[in-house]
């Protein structure tokens, strides 16, 4: 896989008497299975994501994801969202209220109102099967635990094949406990479907577990853009993990 991000955009907040304007220059690529990106709160960790997927438009720049350009504004080049081939699973998991687990879980096959056809209703059991969640697919999201709205929401976004997962916050809500457990369910979900993931936190024990390749940002940029695993392999745990901490502090201003 290979994703390459480059992109200006000016976000405009009004409110009342006062503007605030919030530029974003943002430029990076991957190849790696598993990307973290890192860096404090609101320094556009999330809209990055959202310029990925299509769902804001940058300025100018260029999106790139392997020989698919998805933006670029030099050549008027704007694939819809939904034609790009992106998984996306929300901070808050984006689930329907209303919906059972299983509807939820298929929304993306089915073309509305038409009910979803007898194979993709098979394809859903079988991926609800896949996470543990069989035995929950009549099930309303109010009657989840965090973890099991996440494996819904998961399971939702890959029933559509994608080429990339964009994770925004995944284990935000999550307590100490299940957020180990969820980051190992993580990493066996991307080795088991071979999907590459794009995953956003601003924890550092998600980085130390998750990430092959960290890209670290500090207001409206990027500090840095570390090879993680790369780094372990040639440095060592303990010198690679120092250099991700020296540049954490920079982009923290530490």
């Amino acid at each position: 896989m290979q994703l390459h991000v480059n992109y200006a955009l000016t976000l405009k907040n009004k409110s009342g008497k006062n503007k605030r304007e919030f530029p974003l220059k943002v430029n990076f690529s991957t190849h790696e299975d598993r990307t973290v990106i890192f860096g404090p709160s609101g320094c556009g960790k999330s809209v990055t994501l959202q310029v990925i997927a299509g769902l804001l438009k940058p300025t100018t720049g260029k999106v790139e994801l392997q020989d698919t350009v998805l933006f670029d504004s030099a050549k008027q080049i704007n694939v819809p969202a939904n034609q790009r081939r992106i998984g996306y699973v929300f901070q808050d998991y984006a689930l329907f209220p209303h919906l059972s687990v299983m509807e939820n879980a298929g929304y993306s096959l089915r073309q509305w109102p038409i009910p979803l056809s007898a194979e993709n209703k098979q394809r859903v059991k079988e991926m609800l099967d896949v996470f543990g969640m069989s035995d929950l697919a009549h099930s309303l999201p109010s009657q989840l635990s965090g973890g099991q709205r996440q494996r819904v929401a998961l399971a939702r976004a890959l029933l559509s094949k994608p080429e990339i997962l964009l994770l925004d916050e995944p284990l935000s809500a999550m307590d100490v406990l299940l957020r180990v457990k969820m980051r190992e369910e993580l990493i066996q979900i991307q080795q088991r479907f071979k999907v590459p993931m794009i995953i956003i936190t601003h924890d550092l024990d998600d980085v130390k577990a998750l990430a092959n390749s960290i890209v670290v940002f500090k207001q409206g940029a990027i500090a840095d853009v570390l090879p993680y695993e790369q780094m372990r392999q040639e440095f060592g745990e303990e010198q690679a993990w120092e250099q991700v901490l020296q540049a954490s502090r920079k982009a923290f201003g530490i």
